[in-house]
């Protein structure tokens, strides 16, 4: 499975896009892109919706794909990671129903 600097770094290749244009157009440094790109950085919901539109990305998937690392570089070290994750989903779950 690809990281989400895996998935940016490949797709602005296919389009044929610098660092320096695509950093431009977020108004970041090239190194903090480079950094995301490598997974050194986390990059921000923001910067992740904007990539998503700059490189021509389904923003929906880049978006999960995103969330999805955010929880595991929470919970990856965690013994009681995957039961407070099936905790927070029926959490989640019962707050849809119940707001519907």
């Amino acid at each position: 499975m690809k990281t989400t600097g895996e998935i940016l770094r490949e797709k602005r290749e296919k389009k044929g896009l610098l660092l320096r244009h695509v950093s431009a157009q977020l108004d970041i440094d090239i190194a903090i892109l480079s950094k995301i790109e490598r997974g050194e950085r986390k990059a921000t919901r923001d910067q992740i919706n904007k990539l998503a539109e700059i490189l021509d990305i389904n923003k929906e998937t880049l978006v999960i794909q995103y969330l999805s690392e955010k929880i595991l570089y929470e919970l990856k070290d965690e013994d009681l990671g995957i039961q407070a994750l099936k905790v927070a989903e029926k959490t989640i779950k019962y707050g849809a129903t119940k707001n519907k």
